[in-house]
């Protein structure tokens, strides 16, 4: 008997401890930081447990699945969209969202997560539908803050706040994108087409502005030469000039020179003719003089003689030996 009641004791010890630690292990929980609880005394909501140990009632108090605060990311499937000019477009979505109210997400709704799916879907298609394609492949940001509006004002009582929604892509049907990539390929062409063009003109415009330029800078080099070439000159010849003034040269002198210069008239293959001036009858006559010793009169003192002299003699008689001296 006292084998059978110590066996008994043993058996309740070992009950009560296990119930022991049961209570313990239900009583006594402990919140991770950025979750929430929410705690329902028999059915009913009691109260939100933040982060950290919390002690709970044993069998009167409940806790249900803890809820995340933290900014959450979803990203829906592709869903077809009509646009205003009855093209389906595929559209998908990311929407950003964070839980404010752990009570209102947890009895407002029943599935937030889907529930902002199917409004997301909703209002893409009201709000793409009012918009050609067009339109709708250049206004994500426009689309983006509709959304973003649409979804925080339906979901603010839900406790959920929606702080960002993007359009991750916009895939229209396949026949329009080749349409669009030939369009955009003869843009591209046509850009490419009027910028070669205008470059080309720019070029010409530019060779023509330096070949006018050199042009005039040639012509006033040219210009600038022959005014030097002519100041050149006309100091050589006032040089010339006072010299000779300087000098005060006679008539014989300057008779005398410009025989000397005469046959440089003549010099060059292409003179074929060669004109004597009028005024070498007066050179001669001065040479003449001065060598013949006589005053100028008769150019015929270069040979000796003098007019006088030889018309004394009568015609056709032949001259007489002079006596040697």
């Amino acid at each position: 008997m006292d084998g059978l009641g110590g066996t008994a004791a043993a058996i309740v010890l070992i009950v009560l401890v296990i119930f022991v630690i049961i209570v313990l292990v239900r009583s006594v929980r402990i919140i991770p930081q950025a979750r929430a609880g929410v705690v329902e005394r028999l059915g009913k909501y009691q109260r939100t447990l933040n982060p950290g140990l919390t002690i709970l009632i044993p069998f009167v108090d409940r806790l249900l699945p803890l809820l995340d605060l933290r900014e959450q990311v979803v990203s829906f499937p592709p869903q077809p969209v009509i646009t205003e000019d009855n093209l389906v477009v595929s559209i998908d979505t990311v929407v950003y969202f964070q839980v404010t109210d752990p009570r209102a997400a947890t009895y407002e709704i029943a599935n937030y997560i889907q529930a902002v799916e199917q409004l997301t879907t909703t209002t893409l298609r009201n709000v793409v539908g009012g918009l050609n394609l067009e339109e709708a492949l250049t206004s994500r940001d426009q689309i983006n803050g509709q959304l973003r509006g649409v979804l925080d004002e339906a979901t603010g009582r839900w406790g959920i706040r929606v702080s960002r929604v993007e359009l991750k892509a916009i895939d229209p049907p396949h026949s329009i994108q080749d349409s669009m990539e030939k369009q955009m390929r003869a843009e591209r062409d046509r850009r490419a087409a009027i910028l070669t063009a205008e470059g080309t003109k720019q070029s010409q415009i530019l060779t023509a502005e330096g070949q006018r330029q050199a042009a005039i800078l040639a012509a006033e080099g040219d210009a600038k030469a022959a005014i030097l070439r002519a100041d050149g000159e006309a100091q050589a010849i006032q040089k010339v000039f006072d010299a000779i003034h300087k000098g005060n040269p006679d008539q014989k002198l300057l008779a005398y020179q410009y025989l000397q210069t005469l046959p440089k008239i003549a010099e060059g293959s292409s003179n074929k003719l060669w004109i004597i001036p009028s005024e070498v009858g007066e050179a001669l006559k001065g040479i003449g003089g001065a060598l013949g010793g006589n005053n100028g009169d008769s150019p015929v003192g270069l040979f000796g003689g003098s007019d006088e002299s030889k018309s004394s003699e009568p015609a056709g008689t032949p001259a007489q030996p002079r006596p040697a001296e």
